[in-house]
């Protein structure tokens, strides 16, 4: 397993890890098979999306913040109820084909860590395994 560390700068933030992601899974030498990614943690999330306009990403945590507002008088004591709200939407883990040694993505498809309690120092777990 590869673990990267992140550190997000803004309350909601999408990282793009595509090519971390890329790496750790030519670091592994294997050719064929599937990559987990996961984030251990319960206020962020990991994602699927376009990566070539960064206006997806920017409307993406728009309309996330709109649809979870951070303060609509939550019960959860920390204050942080709407950052374990979106990562539940959006889920703590990717599984991703692995072809010739790469990942398999569509032309435009990027992988994103999504924080959504930042910033804070973070991490992301991916474990490649062969076919």
């Amino acid at each position: 397993m590869i673990t990267l560390d992140l550190r997000s700068r803004r309350p909601v933030e999408m990282i793009d890890v595509t090519a971390q992601v890329r790496d750790a899974v030519r670091q592994s030498g294997i050719r064929s098979g599937l990559a987990l990614v996961f984030t251990p943690h319960t206020t962020a999330a990991v994602t699927i999306n376009e990566n070539a306009d960064p206006d997806v990403v920017a409307d993406l945590c728009m309309e996330i913040n709109k649809i979870v507002p951070f303060d609509d008088h939550y019960r959860h004591a920390e204050g942080n109820s709407a950052a374990h709200l979106k990562s539940s939407l959006f889920g703590a883990s990717e599984t991703l084909i692995v072809e010739d040694g790469a990942p398999v993505l569509g032309t435009w498809q990027g992988i994103y860590f999504c924080e959504f309690d930042g910033p804070r120092s973070r991490r992301l777990h991916i474990q490649v395994i062969g076919a």
